[in-house]
C-alpha cells in the first residue's frame, strides 16, 4: 500500500491523522510470524498504536507477540462469531480457529473476553473454561453486560461478529450477529488506554457492492477515535 496518510472525522468529534505504514511482507511460510512479529513490536515501541488488517485470525498471534514484548501481557476484547479456541483444527494448531488457545497458552493475556459468539461447541466451550475465558454469547446479548476492561487493551475485531446483512464479505457467514451499532455501543462502553487492535477475515470476493469494505473502514476509523480518546 506505500506510505500515505488520510485525514478524516469521527464520530467522537476529533480529527486524526491515520498513517498507512505499508504492509507486511507474507510468504505464506514459516518466516510469517517473525515478520508480523517484529511489525507490532516496532510499532509499539515507536509510540504508534497500530492497527492491523488482515488476513485471517491466524495472525493475531504474532502481532500480541510482538505488542506483549513491549507493553507486557494485555487485556483483550475480541469481538467474533467464533472463539477460535481449537487446540488444533483440521489438524493445524496455528490455523485461523486456534489463535485464542496459543495467545492463552503463552499467558499473552490477562483477561480475554469474547463478544458476539454463537458457534460455541463442546471442545471450545472446555477451552474457554481451561483458561479462564469470559464469552459473552449473542443470545440475549446487551452492549452494557462487556466488562469494562482495565489497560493495557487490545481489540480484535474478526468482521464476522456482524450479521451477515451488515458484512456478507466474509468467509464464514453466521447470521444472527451483532449490528455496526452494536459493536460501536460496546467500544464506546471501554475506557482502558488502547495499545493495539485488528480487523480480520473480510473477504472481497465475497462482499456485496463494497459494503464489507466500508464497515471495515468505518471500524478503522473509530478505533483510532478510541486511541485518541482514552
Amino acid at each position: 500500500m506505500g506510505n500515505a496518510s488520510t485525514e478524516t472525522g469521527l464520530e467522537r468529534g476529533v480529527d486524526f491523522t491515520l498513517r498507512d505504514v505499508g504492509d507486511v511482507q507474507i510468504e505464506e511460510s514459516d518466516s510469517d510470524d517473525g515478520r508480523i512479529e517484529a511489525a507490532a513490536h516496532d510499532a509499539a515501541s515507536s509510540g504508534a498504536v497500530p492497527v492491523f488488517l488482515g488476513g485471517d485470525h491466524s495472525v493475531t498471534l504474532p502481532i500480541l507477540q510482538g505488542l506483549v514484548r513491549r507493553h507486557g501481557p494485555l487485556n483483550i476484547l475480541h469481538f467474533d462469531a467464533h472463539p477460535d479456541l481449537y487446540h488444533s483444527f483440521e489438524g493445524n494448531p496455528r490455523s485461523h480457529a486456534s489463535p485464542f488457545a496459543r495467545i492463552m497458552e503463552e499467558r499473552l493475556a490477562t483477561r480475554l473476553v469474547q463478544v458476539g459468539i454463537r458457534t460455541l461447541n463442546r471442545h471450545q466451550r472446555e477451552q474457554a473454561e481451561r483458561f479462564g475465558v469470559e464469552i459473552l454469547p449473542m443470545r440475549a446479548f446487551e452492549p452494557r453486560a462487556v466488562p469494562v476492561l482495565c489497560g493495557p487493551l487490545y481489540i480484535s475485531l474478526d468482521i464476522d461478529v456482524l450479521d451477515p446483512a451488515f458484512a456478507p464479505g466474509v468467509s464464514h457467514l453466521e447470521p444472527g450477529g451483532l449490528s455496526v451499532r452494536e459493536v460501536l455501543n460496546v467500544l464506546d462502553l471501554q475506557r482502558a488506554a488502547l495499545v493495539g487492535a485488528d480487523i480480520v477475515e473480510l473477504n472481497p470476493d465475497r462482499d456485496l457492492h463494497g459494503m464489507t469494505a466500508t464497515v471495515a473502514a468505518k471500524f478503522v476509523k473509530e478505533l483510532c477515535g478510541y486511541a485518541l480518546t482514552r
